[in-house]
């Protein structure tokens, strides 16, 4: 069976706006156009694709199960054409977990590594919206902290482990001790940048440790973050030992043990990934011998999934 792409187009649009007009004006073509192409898409597959409705369109059960196969087809003949016209295009690389800074780890790579690929990057606020992004073929990879569920289709690679450090207000009762245990913070607040709901790593954090206190500032940055949790001296929040902390009176950063926390980051592609991913990937393994990224004792450090073999590719 032979798919006409700009058929398939037209099915993915129409299916994303739920309404052929909008689906129509995105692709600067006629309504009757994109209908005729979402018809003959119907035909060659021998299933009604949509249910026409009085407000737009709805998928049916067949037009559920072609979506994102669709979607990933779509990605699939980007990548091949970018890889045939400009094999030196920058790879678009996404980000999320912006408080964490997720940069410093790609800026690290870059910079030891004889040659990395160009990097573009681009704009992810959260998990879900990346992915998405992977899935449309808007980026070619993504960098960030994965935890389930994935959408199918995609992949990811653990690249690095990053200790955790508390962050406190100096008026904090445990402020001036050398470290600390995570059980140690059970009767202190958890400010938190959005809902631990969304923040996937401070919501098991709290759950294994007894955190019950919990708050949500504003995440505009890390300043402001950190001037907001300093103002009270029973919060504390979890920054990644490596982030460079912004110079506001009235914080102190304390490194967890017994056990230390791990922030895990991840490459995340779909398919098979763009032709420079492999590259990106042997200098990220690099990166991690020489600086020792991912080392693991479950005797002494704590993640939120079981650390197995598998799963973490």
């Amino acid at each position: 069976m032979d798919l006409d792409l700009a058929q398939v187009h037209a099915f993915v649009l129409a299916a994303e706006e739920a309404h052929f007009g909008r689906a129509a004006e995105a692709l600067s073509i006629s309504q009757q156009a994109l209908s005729k192409r979402i018809a003959r898409l119907e035909s060659v597959l021998g299933t009604s694709l949509f249910l026409r409705t009085g407000q737009g369109v709805e998928l049916t059960r067949a037009g559920h199960r072609f979506l994102e196969p669709a979607r990933q087809t779509l990605a699939a003949a980007d990548r091949a054409v970018a890889a045939a016209l400009d094999e030196h295009r920058p790879l678009r690389v996404d980000v999320w977990g912006h408080l964490y800074a997720p940069m410093r780890t790609l800026a690290q790579v870059a910079a030891g590594s004889d040659a990395p690929p160009p990097l573009e990057l681009g704009h992810g606020r959260d998990l879900p919206s990346v992915a998405a992004a992977l899935l449309r073929g808007d980026i070619d990879a993504a960098f960030g902290r994965v935890h389930p569920p994935l959408p199918a289709g995609l992949t990811h690679r653990l690249v690095r482990l990053e200790p955790v450090d508390a962050v406190l207000s100096v008026d904090h009762p445990l402020a001036d001790e050398p470290a600390l245990r995570p059980e140690q913070l059970r009767n202190s607040l958890l400010w938190a940048p959005a809902t631990l709901d969304r923040l996937d790593f401070l919501h098991r954090f709290a759950e294994r440790f007894g955190i019950r206190d919990r708050a949500e500032g504003t995440n505009l940055g890390l300043d402001g973050f950190l001037a907001d949790l300093s103002a009270d001296p029973r919060r504390f929040s979890l920054i990644p030992a490596d982030v460079p902390l912004p110079h506001i009176p009235g914080i102190r950063s304390v490194p967890l043990v017994d056990p230390t926390p791990l922030y895990a980051w991840s490459m995340l592609w779909c398919g098979s990934g763009p032709p420079h991913l492999p590259a990106l990937l042997s200098a990220l393994a690099a990166e991690a011998g020489r600086s020792r990224w991912l080392e693991y004792d479950p005797a002494q450090d704590w993640l939120p999934e079981p650390h197995t073999g598998e799963g973490w590719d």
